[in-house]
């Protein structure tokens, strides 16, 4: 009862940032927004309450994902709490021009309509700090291809829950090829039947086993390849 009764605005900036954490773990939305406009109240910036209070609430949530002991739902209601802070602070964010990791463009492939995997990978993506372009299902070759054109993202996110439709990455894939912006991406391919084996022979980048390891796998190859941009110029 007394935790229902807590009064955000009392607690000091560190204790307010662990009961964010807190309140993300479980899905509380509008006490998210409530203690992300206390910060910003505070005269911290958009970019810090992001990192400290958000993304790192995220984190926590992506571990214990990963780990078992949170299951999609809770995640869901996690990532819809981080979605309504973002909503606060996303505006504060483009004034400032505050960096994102990276872009992302994710879809299901084409003949394949589950996207409730696919969109909490998006959602772990953006709790991670990217901009997330989502096509939503059953996304063709064409469409992918327009969306990378559209949107110079640093990587491309490939999603199917049937075996039947596992087969069209490849074909996504091998369009990249033959336009030659293949090494332009960095290819991520998931899904309950894929495996790693599968990933390496439609010739992805990475295969990612849940939400979670695409986040930290995103954030991993991106930042790898930027320091190979920088040695290499």
């Amino acid at each position: 009862m007394a935790e229902a009764e807590l009064d955000l605005n009392s607690l000091a900036d560190d204790d307010l940032v662990h009961q964010m954490h807190d309140d993300l773990y479980d899905g509380l939305a509008p006490e998210i927004v409530e203690g992300t406009n206390i910060l910003l109240g505070r005269g911290w910036d958009a970019q810090r309450v992001l990192n400290e209070a958000l993304v790192e609430g995220m984190r926590i949530v992506g571990i214990d994902f990963r780990d078992g002991i949170l299951f999609v739902p809770e995640v869901l209601l996690a990532a819809n709490a981080m979605k309504a802070g973002m909503e606060v602070l996303r505006p504060l964010l483009a004034e400032t021009g505050a960096q994102t990791i990276g872009k992302v463009v994710i879809g299901t492939v084409k003949g394949d309509i589950h996207d409730i995997g696919k969109n909490l990978v998006a959602m772990m993506l953006e709790g991670a700090g990217f901009e997330v372009i989502n096509l939503g299902i059953n996304t063709d070759a064409e469409r992918f291809i327009a969306a990378l054109e559209e949107h110079k993202p640093d990587i491309l996110g490939m999603s199917a829950l049937l075996t039947t439709t596992m087969p069209y990455m490849k074909v996504v894939i091998d369009s990249l090829k033959e336009k030659g912006i293949r090494d332009d991406y960095i290819v991520l391919v998931g899904g309950a039947p894929l495996n790693e084996e599968f990933g390496k022979a439609v010739g992805a980048d990475a295969y990612c086993r849940d939400a979670a390891v695409a986040a930290e796998t995103a954030e991993a190859l991106v930042l790898a390849r930027r320091m190979t941009a920088g040695e290499d110029p």
